[in-house]
């Protein structure tokens, strides 16, 4: 029924008269014309151990209406490039300051108000408050940093426009998976009108190639998907295009991006989806023929062993890493997605190419070297022995809906037993636990929509689906629950969480990763007591905790 008011209510691009989206903005950087080669995006790298960089969040209009939200490196110059890729190693300390530039447009206002970030922590750069469509904060998605002020904390970190740049300090951890991450805004309330801008890059942890040797030589491409919108003050989607690496990916308006590959040449993908609400389906096709990948890593976790697949299913901020076949000279091919049902009240995901390949020998190539050999940490693995960890709890969780009128929709993410409510900063945290758990959560879908279910600062073991037990478990961080039917038994999956990592103790949340679901209310807090079960202050931390990494910082120069 939403769908189909949905497909009511959206005018078509060219029905807007959308003819270009690439023109320079007087904010952000101009992007890439549809139709030319794919490069990757700026990669940052550490130096002795540190990678420090300084970006600008601004904004701007485009001619078309659209308006671009980006993260401008370097910033306070006129020729800055948009959301570079951030390579670090384990053990690394990143150094990120953020200056919040964004402007206010009143003919192009937030689809959300001003929301409450919550009390704050007393003492603090963090100190909550209402969150405005000029505020921001950021989030860095699956590594596995502390929820405190000025490391990876979205509940109380409101940086206003003007202020002083903001600085996120904090060390990747020695055991961090390598593999593919990413970072984005996080203010909740205006997280979909900001990720959807095009405010996303991605974060790499680096020694792939020590845990699957498949990858070694072979030339790397960061790809990653992001959605825009056009009707940015109203939460029903579309009409929307992808973007691939920022040039614009939309099949019949635009000539579609370009990738072109050496023959028979093997290369490594590293792919993102940064969409706010796309469930895409990976097939690479040449010749209209589906290919083969050897998929490698999910959600920057590498897999036990390499598995054959013909398709990917990636949810809103999923991410797949995989080896590709070269097509043999003068065959072209596509990446495709392959459409997604999200059910009746879903959004549409219709099939569609992403980009064309080519072996043309005219069209100039791309220099996408192999990434830089990294040695093992000397530490145990994260998440090492959690498949045959006994669970010290089991919980269940529900997405639900409610239609209150034909355009308006409460959503929820509900711990069986409890009142199911819109997120509210000020509650209590919906469940508490403690560094050291290992508990088992099933997660059900009561709604007639696809949802993405999210945690932060962990990953957690998928162990089963709809009670069936995988026999290979994988780790990932997001994944997505198919709709109920309206009938019979809903839709779940059983997810092992992992909480013995001192280093996740705090108060952080998770959430549909359908951002504008997020941001309408389907997210709830958890807290983590650190061991020995002190009460916690309001920023999550234990007064134990806080004072250890208080020191750990003075002697470490954090």
């Amino acid at each position: 029924m939403r769908a189909l008011l949905r497909l009511a209510i959206v005018t078509t691009m060219l029905e807007l008269g959308v003819t270009s989206v690439f023109a320079q903005l007087p904010n952000c950087p101009v992007r890439q014309s549809p139709g030319t080669l794919v490069q990757n995006p700026l990669a940052l790298g550490s130096v002795n151990g540190v990678l420090q960089v300084d970006l600008a969040m601004r904004n701007g209009v485009d001619e078309s209406g659209f308006m671009h939200y980006c993260y401008d490196y370097p910033p306070n110059t006129s020729n800055f490039i948009e959301a570079p890729t951030l390579r670090v190693n384990p053990g690394d300390e990143v150094i990120l300051n953020l200056a919040n530039r964004l402007t206010a447009d009143p003919s192009h206002t937030s689809s959300m108000p001003a929301m409450d970030a919550g009390p704050g922590v007393p003492g603090t750069d963090c100190q909550g408050g209402m969150i405005t469509d000029t505020d921001t904060n950021m989030h860095f998605h699956g590594l596995s940093i502390p929820p405190v002020c000025h490391q990876d904390d979205i509940l109380d970190t409101v940086i206003h426009t003007g202020d002083p740049p903001f600085q996120y300090k904090f060390r990747i951890p020695e055991n961090e998976p390598p593999g593919l991450y990413w970072y984005h805004p996080h203010p909740h309330g205006q997280t979909t009108t900001q990720v959807e801008g095009g405010a996303a890059g991605a974060i790499i942890v680096e020694g792939m190639e020590k845990y699957r040797p498949e990858v070694s030589g072979l030339k790397e491409r960061i790809l990653i998907l992001r959605q825009q919108f056009y009707n940015a003050n109203s939460w029903i989607g579309g009409p929307f295009q992808f973007t691939l690496n920022f040039q614009d990916s939309v099949p019949g308006l635009y000539q579609l991006p370009i990738v072109a590959m050496e023959p028979g040449q093997k290369e490594f993908w590293r792919f993102v989806n940064a969409t706010t609400q796309a469930f895409i389906r990976l097939q690479l096709q040449y010749a209209s023929v589906p290919q083969q990948l050897e998929l490698i890593a999910l959600d920057g976790v590498p897999l036990s062993a390499p598995e054959e697949v013909n398709n990917i299913l990636l949810p809103p901020a999923g991410r797949a890493e995989f080896i590709v076949p070269g097509p043999a000279a003068g065959v072209s091919g596509q990446l495709w997605t392959m459409g997604v049902s999200t059910g009746v009240n879903g959004n549409p995901n219709p099939a569609q190419p992403i980009f064309n390949i080519t072996t043309d020998e005219s069209v100039s190539k791309v220099d996408t070297p192999p990434p830089a050999a990294h040695p093992l940490p000397a530490v145990p693995e994260r998440f090492s022995g959690l498949e045959n960890a006994v669970p010290t709890a089991r919980r269940k969780l529900y997405f639900s809906e409610l239609q209150v009128t034909p355009t308006f929709v409460k959503f929820f993410i509900t711990v069986d037993g409890q009142r199911p409510r819109s997120f509210n900063a000020h509650e209590r945290p919906a469940i508490v636990t403690h560094v050291g758990a290992v508990e088992d959560w099933t997660i059900e879908n009561h709604a007639e929509e696809m949802h993405a279910f999210h945690i932060h600062q962990l990953h957690f073991l998928v162990l089963a689906e709809d009670g069936i037990k995988y026999a290979h478990p994988a780790l990932q961080d997001t994944i997505a629950l198919p709709p109920w039917s309206g009938s019979g038994p809903f839709p779940s999956v059983t997810l092992r969480m992992d909480f013995r990592d001192p280093e996740i103790a705090g108060m952080f949340v998770y959430h549909c990763h359908v951002l504008d679901h997020e941001d309408a209310g389907m997210m709830a807090k958890i807290l983590v007591k650190a061991a020995g079960g002190e009460n916690s202050n309001a920023a999550g931390q234990s007064p134990k905790t806080a004072a250890l990494r208080k020191s750990k910082s003075r002697q470490s120069g954090l």
